[in-house]
């Protein structure tokens, strides 16, 4: 009797979600009916206010309902609820349909997820965990089949019953996954010895060896696996154990140790000693509690929060298991007693509280109590340390992560005696590891240089036997099971006697592999199982080969391949083979460029030779007898007629050309002394600008013309002796391959583990035996072999940034182990003990101490300034000052002016009066084609620059000058700042008005005190006329010692940040943010491009070659650029060599317009006009005032006072002289000078604005005023201006000394704040150039607002810009609103601003007229502006140039005409400009009709 099957009891979930449907079904009913009866009520209060009357249909309607008003609540209740019921009905019934489909999606293939409404998410789930484990159980089934198959592939297909040599195949066991974690660590490093399967029992027996102890369950779980696997019948094990493993491995798995517990070894920095052991970060969660850390801190920072007095101190730190962010709030005392004393690179034991991020998307650390800890370095202890010659620094492009100062301070602490820098090409890592290693270590400047032997990297004959080219020669040609010499088979053997220009005799044999043959092998060859079933065994069948040679030359076709399997073969069996061969491939290569591909089919269809059937042994050694021919032919054409004199005609044949059909090895080349140093220079150079192919390649050609003081070494497992090993080439030609080296390399074993993987090496005993080879040709060769780490990073945990850099680059193996790190010497000593205590100390101490010895101790740069040479530049110089100052002042001018210009013309004549002259030289050609030029930086400082005409800024106290009488007056007591700011006042010896001049600015803070300082004189030229000025510079020095200003391009943070985000999701990794904010840290500033200098040019000496200095280069490596930068970042050579920082700018093209436009000299605007100097203040002068968009001022679209922060200054201090204004160009320029420093002094009326820091020479001139020593004072100020003061705190005794000269606390504490300073010169250069646009804004407004329209305003967007006031202030809000708004937006914001303020002040823009409108500048009309074409959006400038030129002397009849005229112009543009009203009132076509 069947039973009904009883309902399963719904679950909790289930009941609260069928209760919770209920309860929502009765609170709609009873919501409806509670809005039908209000409704009701409130209709009859509504109805009861107005009077109807009884003919009213309306009211006879409203009547009838009230009679029956029962009857239609009830009936409106019910439709209700029917409406009600129906809804709660059918979404039910939907979600069944819904379930139905998904149960139809589930049946079916494909990897879609499951996708159900809200209600079901629950069902959702488990639908979609079923289909994965159903997917999952497939894959794993046709997985286990494959692992099955692969299994039989890899143990059968090569060898027999027993199996041997069978080595590297256990990964994957390693990777199966159903063995547990403990048993896959036992597992690594294990091999298979020998193995054996069965297939007609599927059974296997394997011989392993393993490096840990395997207990009895450890097999039965082994046993299990690869049955379940491979479905195996039955695995049997005889386990060997070998106690052995990498000391790089051991080293790079073990991560820094915490702190065991047991107490600080530092000082308390908060709360009490710690006596908790701390726990590894990556076991930091909130469930914790109370939590203590240990780790090195990476990040710190304690700042002021918005809330007065309150701080907030950041600090992440790490243990390399993961990192943890340490956040606290401090009252301003706790915190200023933290000051300095947390700093990144210390380690810390932090005890304290797990708590969310205020956004509850992170966890963080409260501290209770913070130690510092002393932490122990790796040391290295040998009593004799090895030299390492083999590093890369983070100038390897995007490879490398060394920090070189901080390797050269570890190599330094260690005792190393020298180090190289030998980075990927490049030399760009030199200048800092020069100055790193002062006299402390030696460097040894170097490069991994991208080589192509270009000479004889495979040369045509081989061996030492002669004879006439017309003799005989057998061409053979073989088949096999693969390429591998050293694990594949000969299956076939063919030759011919080529005799007489014709084949004569003929010689063919299979050989018995002892093996199946791969499918492949089968397609390729037509050679079967079946016809080698029978064939000779390998001794035989090489033993009739021989005696067919019978001593006569060989030749073939790629010879090396068949030479090294004949070879192999031999050596196997005991026969001799020493042959003497030619390889026709090497003769085509060389005698016929012509071809791009060097294939046997490819050259025989070239030549025109008989059709034959490829890869078949007796038909391709045929071909190879017919190709000799023609190419002994062409021999005999060059007089070449012997065998042994072919190599050295293919030597001058070998191409130069045809870079690309050649992958370039690796090569370290180091300079031995200065000339190697410059020979290395030079080789840079011609790698980046003449063989420049995906990398910058050194061909050997060139390497052998600038082989004076070079020592050359083979790198890497990458380099040409390396490979050549690898291929297993003959004895006689790695000999001669190693013999062009000075030195040969050797690596750590895990330096080449790749090659397990890939498939070069089968086993460690393979990589070792690579190395055993090289220590063998050094031997025999008398040449040092030397043991190197090809180090990439500093420390075994920053490896994880490299792997972060190739996912980057989309490696494959970017995360596989690879511990290249800076190894100690006992490191790498253990890492050579295969070779013997003895031979491993030669290779890792005595070799590499050796090549270290032969490099000489010389300076990177010369110590002193090479500047170009100008005729006459001394005399000229001091003529120009001279001649100035006698037309200003007199000639007796003031004492104080002869005192000044003497001190500075005493540093600077014989010294640096090139630099000044070749600049000089280049602000009067520009003044002359009517631009002015500002100056920028500290050139200021110095009067020369004035009285020579370089610069505007008079750098002399404030004073009175008559330009009659050329009296003066002095103000020398410090009650002005500037002469600008000084009343007017006559001259009272001739009654004229007196000019007022002067900065008062200090000549040291460009010279330094005794004139130690380079000068560096930065001009800025108008945006128009800055190539002519590089033009010009070119023409004063000469084409060839003028090259671009060099830069080098690093990962940002930004970028790394996203390479971090990236690897972490696509490896499944969970990050804190201070994990994420590590390893973005780590990665930051590797090198990824280079580029130039906007403005800068850099001018050697006549005498001297650029690579006296540095190598030159195509920026950003396009070597189809005619540019030329040097190759050092242009700072590093400041003090050697001169640089011209010539920027274009677009201040001097805007008051060059504006003067165009007005005829008003701008040397002639007043810097004391008070209108002018009123709308730093306030805009009333301008016609509005206290806009709410604007503001109070009127200083938009002023340069240095545009921005809203600096206009935020404005009103906060509210300036009324010249003086003020220089000052607040120096707080807006600096760091850390005005917000949360001079601000909060001023406004909190502690200091006045001219008593607070602006600019760096307001310090000097200060402390000097109180009694300080002018050189203490000269030093306080660079300190404090580079941001030394606050990174490192005051030198010993110059607090003290400023509190005995009565200097303020409040100053000393602004002082030390600072981050960066500007300088005074540069500030009143700009300002300058402000103020005289602003007179023009003032009294030239349509000029002002034409100009800046036109040079500024890039991003006028005629669409919004000439709309109208209020369609600009609807934009002007749109973009404020929006928080995501883009650059462009930004942009336009700016340009926004000053339209909108343009429509305030009264004026318009005109219509777009196509006939009047300029290409590319605004043209003033009546009381407004005319738009240029460029305003339409997407219209650039050379469509609107070339419309401009289409449209003279016509008269459209048409927008059709129009159009077809200005072709340039798209469809859109012709839209847009109609849009604009451009075309009003003409016709869109030309056509006309009759009637």
């Amino acid at each position: 009797m069947n039973k009904r099957r009883e309902r399963p009891p719904l679950s909790d979930r289930g009941r609260r979600r069928a209760l919770r449907t209920w309860g929502f079904y009765l609170l709609a009913l009873t919501a409806w009916v509670t809005v039908v009866l209000a409704a009701v009520f409130l209709g009859y209060l509504v109805c009861s206010a107005f009077t109807w009357y009884a003919w009213d249909p309306l009211y006879q309607f409203l009547n009838w309902v009230r009679d029956y008003i029962v009857f239609v609540c009830m009936l409106v209740i019910l439709l209700g609820w029917v409406a009600i019921s129906y809804s709660f009905i059918a979404r039910p019934m939907r979600l069944v349909d819904t379930l139905a489909a998904a149960a139809e999606q589930l049946a079916q293939p494909g990897e879609e997820p499951i996708e159900l409404p809200e209600p079901m998410e629950d069902l959702e789930g488990q639908l979609n965990a079923v289909r994965e484990r159903a997917l999952r159980d497939a894959r794993a089934a046709r997985e286990a089949e494959q692992r099955k198959n692969d299994l039989v592939v890899y143990l059968a297909h090569d060898l027999k019953t027993p199996l041997t040599s069978v080595i590297g195949y256990l990964p994957l066991l390693r990777d199966e996954p159903q063995l547990s974690p403990e048993l896959r660590l036992k597992l690594l490093g294990a091999v298979i010895a020998s193995a054996c399967i069965h297939q007609d029992t599927l059974s296997m027996e394997l011989a392993m060896i393993v490096k840990h102890p395997l207990e009895p369950s450890d097999l039965d779980e082994l046993n299990s696996a690869i049955r379940n696997g491979y479905g195996l019948n039955e695995v049997r094990f005889r386990v060997t154990l070998k106690e052995e493993q990498l000391p790089s491995q051991r080293k790079a798995a073990a991560a820094p140790s915490a702190p065991s517990g047991g107490g600080p070894s530092g000082p308390v920095l908060m709360g009490n000693p710690i006596k908790v052991k701390p726990v590894e970060m990556k076991t930091l969660d909130l469930k914790m509690g109370n939590a203590t850390v240990s780790g090195k801190v990476f990040s710190v920072e304690c700042v002021e929060t918005r809330r007065p007095g309150m701080w907030r101190l950041h600090v992440e730190m790490t243990d390399y298991t993961s990192s943890v962010a340490v956040h606290k709030n401090l009252t301003e005392k706790e915190a200023k007693g933290l000051d300095g004393k947390i700093n990144p690179g210390m380690w810390l034991c932090v005890q304290g509280k797990m708590e969310p991020t205020w956004d509850g998307k992170d966890i963080q650390l409260n501290p209770y109590h913070i130690n510092v800890i002393q932490h122990e370095e790796r040391q290295d202890t040998a009593p004799v340390k090895r030299v390492e010659l083999h590093l890369h620094t983070k100038m390897s492009n995007m490879d490398a992560l060394t920090d070189t100062k901080e390797v050269i301070k570890e190599a330094i602490r260690w005792g190393h005696p020298a180090i190289a820098i030998t980075d990927h090409g490049v030399a760009q890592s030199f200048p800092d590891a020069w100055h790193a290693a002062g006299d402390k270590i030696k460097i040894l400047y170097g490069v991994e240089g991208y080589f192509i032997n270009n000479v004889d990297d495979r040369i045509a004959v081989h061996g030492r036997g002669d004879c006439g080219l017309d003799d005989e020669f057998v061409c053979f040609d073989i088949e096999t099971t693969g390429l591998k010499v050293d694990r594949e088979a000969i299956t076939e053997i063919g030759a011919v006697v080529l005799k007489n220009g014709e084949i004569a005799e003929r010689f063919q044999t299979f050989v018995n592999p002892n093996r199946r043959l791969t499918p492949e092998i089968i397609g390729l060859t037509g050679i079967t199982d079946e016809m080698l079933k029978d064939a000779p065994q390998l001794k035989d069948a090489l033993t009739e080969f021989l005696k067919f040679v019978n001593g006569r030359p060989l030749a073939a076709h790629n010879a090396e391949f068949d030479i090294g399997f004949i070879r192999a073969g031999c050596k196997k069996v005991g026969l001799e083979f020493d042959p003497t061969y030619v390889d026709s491939l090497i003769l085509a290569q060389n005698l016929l460029p012509e071809l791009s591909k060097y294939k046997l089919d490819i050259v025989a269809e070239h030549l025109d030779l008989p059709a034959f059937n490829h890869h078949r042994a007796s038909d391709d050694a045929a071909t190879v007898g017919y190709m000799l021919i023609p190419f002994w032919k062409m021999l005999h054409e060059r007089g070449i007629h012997t065998l042994q004199a072919v190599n050295k005609e293919m030597e001058k044949l070998r191409p130069l050309g045809s870079k690309s059909n050649r992958f370039p090895k690796h090569i370290i080349i180091l300079a031995r002394n200065k000339v190697g140093l410059k020979n290395l220079y030079q080789l840079i150079s011609a790698s980046n600008l003449k063989y420049f192919k995906r990398v910058p390649t050194i061909p050997k050609s060139e390497l052998m013309a600038h082989r004076e003081g070079l020592i050359i070494g083979s790198a890497c497992e990458a380099g040409e002796l390396f490979k050549a090993v690898v291929d297993h080439k003959d004895w006689d030609e790695l000999k001669r391959i190693a013999s062009f080296y000075d030195y040969l390399e050797i690596q750590p074993l895990c330096n080449n583990a790749f090659m397990l993987r890939n498939g070069e090496a089968r086993s460690e005993e393979d990589l070792r035996e690579f190395n055993r080879i090289i220590v063998r040709l050094g031997e025999e060769l008398g040449k040092p072999v030397c043991a190197t780490g090809d180090v990439h990073f500093r420390e075994p945990e920053d490896e994880v940034y490299r792997h972060i850099l190739l996912a980057s680059k989309k490696f494959p193996d970017a995360n596989e182990p690879l511990p290249i790190y800076f190894k100690t010497t006992q490191e790498m000593l253990e890492e050579f003990q295969y070779l013997g205590e003895e031979k491993a100390y030669e290779v890792v101490v005595t070799n590499t101490r050796l090549v270290a010895d032969q490099i000489e101790t010389f300076e990177l740069l010369p110590a002193e300034l090479f500047p170009p040479r100008l005729e006459n530049s001394e005399e000229d110089l001091n003529r120009l000052v001279w001649e100035k100052v006698h037309r200003l002042y007199g000639e007796d001018p003031p004492q104080l002016i002869v005192d000044r210009l003497n001190v500075e013309l005493g540093g600077i004549l014989g010294k640096y009066d090139v630099v000044y002259m070749s600049a000089q030289k280049l602000v009067q050609r520009s003044n002359e084609c009517g631009y002015l030029v500002g100056s920028r930086g500290s050139v200021g400082s110095s009067l020369v620059a004035y009285m020579s005409g370089i610069t505007e800024v008079n750098s002399l106290p404030p004073h009175y000058r008559c330009p009659k009488c050329k009296n003066s007056e002095f103000i020398l007591d410090g009650s002005y700042g500037c002469g600008a700011d000084m009343p007017d006042k006559v001259c009272p010896v001739c009654g004229t008005k007196y000019v007022k001049d002067g900065f008062d600015i200090p000549f040291e803070t460009f010279l330094g005190f005794g004139g130690g300082k380079v000068p560096d004189i930065d001009l800025n030229f108008s945006g128009e006329y800055q190539a002519r000025a590089h033009r010009h510079a070119i023409e004063m020095f000469g084409e060839t010692q003028v090259f671009r200003a060099g830069t080098i391009g690093t990962l940002a943070e930004k970028t790394a940040y996203g390479f971090v985000k990236k690897y972490l999701e696509e490896n499944g990794i969970v990050a804190c943010r201070a994990e994420e904010n590590r390893l973005t840290l780590g990665c930051v500033g590797t090198r990824r491009t280079t580029g130039q200098h906007p403005g800068g040019l850099v001018v050697v000496p006549d005498d001297k070659d650029m690579e006296d200095f540095c190598p030159v280069q195509h920026p950003a490596d396009a070597d189809d650029s005619d540019t030329i930068t040097t190759h050092f970042e242009y700072h590093s050579m400041e003090a050697n060599i001169l640089k011209l920082d010539m920027l274009g700018h677009d201040d001097p093209t805007m008051v060059r317009m504006m003067q165009d436009l007005t005829g008003v000299d701008p040397h002639e605007i007043p810097l004391d006009d008070p209108e002018t100097m009123s709308i730093f203040i306030s805009s009333k002068v301008l016609g509005y005032e206290n806009d709410p968009i604007l503001g109070p001022t009127g200083a938009v679209a002023i340069p240095e006072f545009n921005t809203r922060f600096t206009r935020q200054m404005l009103i906060d201090t509210q300036p009324k002289d010249f003086n003020t204004l220089v000052r607040l160009s120096g707080f807006s320029h600096g760091t850390d000078v005005w917000l949360g420093n001079a601000r909060e002094l001023i406004l909190s009326g502690t200091a006045s604005v001219l008593e607070t820091v602006g600019c760096r020479d307001d310090i000097m001139l200060y402390l000097i005023s109180k009694g300080l020593d002018p050189k203490m004072s000269f030093k306080i100020m660079e300190k404090v201006r580079k941001g030394k003061v606050k990174k490192g705190g005051f030198d010993e005794g110059w607090e003290e000394a400023m509190m005995e000269h009565d200097v303020p606390d409040w100053y000393i504490e602004s002082l030390a704040k600072i981050g960066y300073l500007f300088p005074k010169a540069h500030a009143v250069a700009y300002v300058m150039m402000a103020f005289r646009i602003a007179w023009f804004k003032v009294h030239e407004p349509l000029a002002f607002y034409a100009t800046f329209f036109s040079v500024r305003a890039k991003a006028f967007d005629a669409e919004y810009c000439c709309a109208g006031m209020d369609a600009v202030k609807r934009k002007i809000k749109e973009i404020e609103n929006n928080k995501d708004a883009t650059a462009v937006e930004q942009n336009l914001l700016t340009t926004l601003e000053v339209c909108y303020e343009f429509y305030l002040r009264g004026f318009h823009f005109d219509t777009i007229n196509i006939y009047k409108s300029d290409a590319t500048k605004f043209v003033v009309t009546e009381k407004g502006l005319l738009p240029p074409f460029v305003t339409v959006h997407g219209l650039g400038e050379a469509a609107a140039l070339d419309t401009v030129e289409k449209r003279k002397g016509k008269e459209f009849i048409s927008i059709e005409e129009f159009a077809m005229c200005c072709n340039k112009l798209s469809k859109t543009h012709i839209e847009q400009l109609k849009a604009l009203g451009a075309f009003a009132g003409m016709a869109d076509t030309s056509q006309i009709t009759l009637f």
